[in-house]
């Protein structure tokens, strides 16, 4: 057996042991950076290791400091788990070890992303003929949506943001809703656009069509030279931001009304769906993503509903000329095909082959498969949502749409107090978040692998932590 067989074997028992513990182990990690330092030895050696003593002391030591996170029972984020034909997939495409980036060069890596792509647009009901990118997840995703937003809107007003920058160009103004996700400014700070104006939202976090109507329609402030020029609607090139999926209450825009707004403006729409945007692809839960086809880009993360390996975002925009226009480069040594290059669609010059377990993940699911994790996802989080509210002193707070659910117990000192107690238990992973002023417990169903008796644990866990912070 040759050094590289024997490190891949060592590999692949640490693995099958590690996704055997997690039925139950617990959930957070176990050892603090500090530990696994002195574990993994922070001095860096003078003579060459075994690759398979490097991987046994790799997996030896850090396996006390990784949180379960593709467990059933983490729900600490919206961060999905693996489904097993994709992960086996990622172990492929490491293997492969191909830049996925020329159509020339890895015919095999196009092939698939052209088929992933198709089905990924069928199964979220957008525009046939819409460019899908592969990012390495929802805020590049974001990024390189708006980028091409950004060239379109400013290409109409008669600038060309690749020729002459943005310094001395029209403004550019950005509406967003204000319970947009974070990953939302930063994009926008990447993009050199800074923070959005803002429309106000109903308590669901939804956004409100008529003001955002009324915004469109009153002077606003743009990004770029000239920005305090105060010009109205009509004058200054705009985008319009919408949410498929609020991140604590999973509600979504109203589609239909807020993007006929932005088309009266000559807004370029763009729709944030990280996790939200799956909706489309179950009969029941389509309807929350009615008229979003509308719109001119459309941003997801194929790593949390639809659960592929890190890193998988998905940048879908309807004009694929637009795309190509933001992001594609020319190089004298590349190797450009008539057709166009996966290059094109996304940022970074240097990518692993993504869309290899994407379409690893489509095919084995099926879009019956697909529809049925979106459905059992929802699911799990209503059953979360009813457990939850049969707890004396506890609250739901948000209308469970989806896959989010926020609940308070009393109050922020209690909150906090139950959060601690479970997890110091470690049955499960929750996180606390700060919802409209107040301190929530945010649970976020993502993972493929949760059961009904993971859920049945959690709020087992979940009222033995209620129980130890009642006051004597």
């Amino acid at each position: 057996m040759d050094a590289r067989e024997a490190a891949l074997r060592q590999a692949h028992g640490h693995a099958v042991r590690w996704l055997a513990s997690l039925s139950d182990r617990p959930v957070p990690a176990r050892a603090s950076v500090d530990e696994i330092v002195r574990a993994l030895g922070a001095e860096l050696p003078d003579a060459p290791s075994t690759p398979a003593d490097v991987v046994d002391l790799l997996a030896t030591a850090c396996e006390p400091g990784l949180t379960a996170f593709p467990s059933g029972r983490f729900y600490g984020f919206v961060v999905g788990g693996t489904e097993p034909a994709a992960l086996a997939a990622d172990w492929l495409v490491s293997a492969w070890d191909q830049n996925c980036v020329m159509r020339a060069v890895t015919p095999a890596y196009s092939a698939v992303e052209e088929i992933a792509g198709a089905w990924l647009l069928d199964l979220l009901g957008l525009p046939p003929d819409s460019a899908v990118g592969f990012t390495t997840g929802a805020t590049m995703a974001n990024f390189t949506c708006l980028a091409a937003g950004r060239d379109t809107v400013l290409r109409r007003a008669g600038w060309s943001v690749a020729h002459d920058g943005l310094v001395g160009g029209p403004p550019v103004r950005v509406i967003a809703g204000q319970d947009r996700h974070m990953a939302i400014d930063l994009a926008l700070r990447y993009l050199g656009l800074g923070r959005p104006e803002l429309v106000e939202a109903d308590g669901q976090g939804r956004v409100d069509a008529e003001a955002l109507r009324r915004t469109l329609a009153a002077p606003g402030s743009g990004s770029g030279a000239g920005s305090g020029s105060g010009a109205g609607s009509g004058s200054v090139p705009t985008l319009v931001i919408l949410q498929a999926g609020d991140i604590h209450s999973g509600a979504f825009d109203p589609f239909p009304e807020a993007i006929r707004a932005a088309r009266e403006a000559d807004a370029w729409v763009h729709v944030d769906g990280a996790f939200g945007l799956w909706a489309a692809a179950s009969p029941t839960y389509a309807h929350l993503t009615d008229g979003s086809a509308r719109a001119d880009s459309w941003a997801t993360d194929a790593h949390k509903t639809l659960n592929v390996p890190y890193d998988c975002g998905l940048a879908l925009v309807a004009d694929p000329a637009a795309l190509r226009s933001a992001m594609g480069l020319q190089g004298d040594y590349l190797i450009q095909h008539e057709h166009g290059d996966p290059i094109d669609k996304v940022p970074e010059l240097s990518r692993r082959g993504r869309a290899f377990t994407a379409w690893a993940a489509l095919r084995s699911l099926g879009r019956a498969g697909v529809a049925d994790l979106v459905d059992r996802l929802c699911r799990h989080a209503q059953a979360f949502a009813t457990g939850i509210d049969a707890i004396d002193g506890a609250t739901v707070l948000n209308d469970v749409v989806f896959t989010q659910v926020c609940a308070e117990f009393g109050d922020d000192e209690r909150t906090d107090r139950v959060l601690d107690r479970l997890l110091d238990e470690g049955a499960a992973w929750i996180s606390g978040s700060t919802w409209h002023g107040r301190r929530v417990m945010r649970i976020s169903v993502s993972n493929w692998s949760t059961t009904d008796e993971d859920v049945s644990h959690t709020l087992a866990a979940i009222r033995r932590a209620c129980s130890s912070t009642i006051r004597p």
